[in-house]
């Protein structure tokens, strides 16, 4: 049995199967973890969305802001973006088995393998939560997700305001902080106040915040985080920082990373991984 940390397909299916290909990927014996953005600016969101449903429990994913996107998109709540590829699926007889399999993921996932703590995001976590609390508020967020009040959450879900956490947030205001740290977060500062206009590479922060994982005495410190979304940082594989955009869709590679086994040199005092990447025929300007 493998575990598979798997980067942002974003509707590139022909990748994903050719990298499944090469890792012998069997749903009976394996297990994939998805780290959002499935679907959107590739060409294929819809085969991306079927193959990962045909797989059942083998295929788990977290959700990514292209996949709350699209749900906001067949509420009705939100306008199609001109770089948007989505019409496959919102014109599919199968749509809403496909809706309603993103619904039920997750918007975290927290898993130890092999006695290592390994926490699962799309984007980011802020200094000031723990993995617990990433995962009870990412509970708060799953749970209107699943709920009759979807499209009121929908709706009021984007923004960038507040622009840092506080146990003291109720309402909209909280879930957006969560939805945005948890989806759409690169940069913040100290206190964990966000940026969410920079979107180059870890070394062009604005003046005063730094990557969200180089915040000294972030609560996620003793704990991997895997996540993707941010293809201009690319690939990093640190013992508590795993990041898998590594821009499939702009023409560059889609990731994995097997976690987990016996490391070959009987060091296993942090998680073991294993980078498998696969070149993306499909390229789009980033937009």
């Amino acid at each position: 049995m493998s575990l598979y940390l798997i980067g942002d397909v974003q509707g590139c299916d022909g990748a994903l199967q050719r990298l499944l290909d090469v890792i012998s990927f069997s749903p009976s014996r394996d297990t994939l973890y998805l780290l959002g953005d499935l679907v959107n600016r590739g060409p294929q969101s819809a085969a991306t969305l079927r193959r990962l449903m045909q797989y059942g429990p083998a295929a788990q994913a977290v959700l990514g802001n292209h996949d709350l996107h699209l749900l906001a998109l067949a509420a009705g709540v939100r306008q199609p973006g001109r770089s948007d590829t989505l019409d496959e699926i919102l014109q599919a007889s199968d749509r809403e088995a496909m809706l309603d399999w993103l619904r039920w993921q997750r918007m975290a996932m927290l898993e130890q393998i092999d006695g290592h703590p390994l926490l699962m995001i799309h984007a980011g976590v802020l200094p000031d939560w723990s993995a617990t609390k990433t995962m009870a508020l990412a509970g708060e967020v799953e749970s209107v997700l699943r709920g009759a009040a979807l499209g009121d959450f929908l709706r009021q879900m984007y923004g960038n305001e507040p622009d840092e956490w506080s146990d003291a947030l109720t309402g909209a205001d909280r879930l957006r902080v969560i939805v945005n740290a948890l989806t759409r977060m690169r940069f913040c500062d100290a206190r964990g106040r966000m940026d969410h206009e920079s979107k180059e590479g870890a070394a062009t922060a604005p003046s005063g915040y730094m990557p969200w994982f180089e915040v000294p005495g972030r609560r996620t410190a003793d704990v991997t985080v895997a996540f993707g979304h941010w293809s201009m940082l690319g690939w990093l594989g640190r013992s508590d920082v795993l990041s898998l955009d590594t821009g499939c869709v702009w023409g560059g590679c889609l990731s994995a990373v097997r976690v987990g086994g016996a490391a070959p040199s009987g060091d296993n005092s942090h998680l073991k991984q294993e980078l498998i990447q696969v070149k993306c025929v499909q390229a789009q300007k980033p937009g």
